[in-house]
């Protein structure tokens, strides 16, 4: 029995030439466009790039991995990054407001005097992350991964941190009025002068473990364990 040709299967088969057609054309063709507002590079493999202060605001970069790229300086702001691959990457005083980062994975990434503001972050993964003098305020943390993190001189103002694990991360000099503690995981977490004295839903327990000094301000009704139990990460091996 003789093969057919393509020609041949096209006009015996009109779906036949479609699906040929379907086979033929890129997969993601947006992922060879130049980086520019509302760029969709969903999905696409866009590792170790130079992108500093370049225009990414409305991006579409759900699912894309971004991991070891420099964006200092750069606006995301609105940009969607749901489930988005960040690790190590380099954010230092880059927009992501209004951005949606739901799962989005920011492994030691560096988010240094970036704004987050409003940003919708919840089960995002900053473990490690660098993110001291970020703006947080009003951002959705619900469930954020944040060990490790470093959130000092950040501004959390009303942030939600609902069920959010912070253990051994570092809070100190945090700007916290309105920020909701909700269930968070504050194991070891350093709030040495912190002050949480405007914050919601922080209970008693969720000190027990954590560690502070004669300068942490908590709010009315919660008091501090007996002992409050200094043992820092930084005495640890990375």
């Amino acid at each position: 029995m003789t093969h057919m040709t393509l020609r041949s299967l096209i006009v015996a088969s009109p779906a036949i030439a479609l699906f040929c057609i379907g086979l033929a054309a890129p997969v993601a063709a947006g992922c060879k466009d130049h980086p520019g507002p509302s760029v969709d590079w969903s999905d696409c493999i866009k590792t170790k790039l130079l992108l500093s202060g370049e225009d990414f605001q409305g991006a579409k970069l759900a699912g894309t991995d971004l991991s070891f790229s420099d964006f200092s300086g750069s606006d995301l702001s609105g940009a969607d990054l749901t489930g988005a691959m960040l690790t190590r990457v380099l954010l230092v005083e880059s927009k992501l407001a209004g951005a949606t980062l739901n799962k989005a994975m920011f492994d030691r990434a560096d988010l240094s005097q970036a704004d987050l503001s409003g940003a919708k972050a919840q089960k995002v993964e900053m473990h490690r992350a660098n993110l001291t003098g970020a703006n947080l305020s009003g951002a959705d943390l619900s469930k954020a991964e944040m060990g490790r993190a470093k959130l000092s001189e950040a501004n959390l103002t009303n942030a939600i941190l609902q069920r959010a694990y912070m253990a051994r991360a570092d809070l100190r000099t945090a700007k916290l009025a309105g920020a909701d503690f909700s269930d968070a995981e504050l194991y070891l977490s350093d709030l040495r002068g912190a002050d949480l004295s405007g914050v919601k839903g922080l209970v008693s327990d969720q000190l027990e473990n954590t560690c502070g000094d004669a300068g942490t301000k908590l709010p009315a009704g919660v008091t501090p364990p007996a002992d409050w139990p200094c043992t820092r990460a930084e005495d640890e091996e990375d």
